[in-house]
């Protein structure tokens, strides 16, 4: 990943983050997203609670919120923005990832 295109975590994402791991019982402290072959566009993002890090793992923190990448996901994902949207459509995290030339309706498959 270069340094010019950080993935960042916004502030809705960051707040959204931060009240599920309070309320999560002990699911974990943080929030782990990875990309994951399949999926209706090639490849699918996950999203999991854990309290697991792994050593090469990015560590993001924001605002009392922690997200971890795994180092396969990074290349797919550099540049991205995690958000999370609340709407008439529903309430739902979502990845604007600059490398996606296409992605399908359900918002967590893409294609590169």
């Amino acid at each position: 990943m270069s340094e010019s295109t950080p993935i960042t975590v916004s502030d809705s994402a960051a707040r959204r983050i931060a009240t599920i791991v309070a309320k999560g019982g002990g699911d974990g402290d943080a929030l782990r997203v990875s990309v994951e072959g399949g999926g209706c566009s090639g490849f699918s993002y996950k999203y999991d609670l854990t309290a697991a890090r792994e050593p090469d793992d990015l560590v993001i923190e924001k605002d009392g919120a922690t997200v971890l990448i795994d180092p396969m996901s990074l290349p797919y994902m550099e540049g991205a923005v995690i958000d999370f949207v609340d709407d008439l459509m529903g309430q739902s995290f979502q990845i604007r990832n600059p490398n996606a030339v296409a992605s399908c309706g359900c918002g967590t498959s893409f294609s590169i």
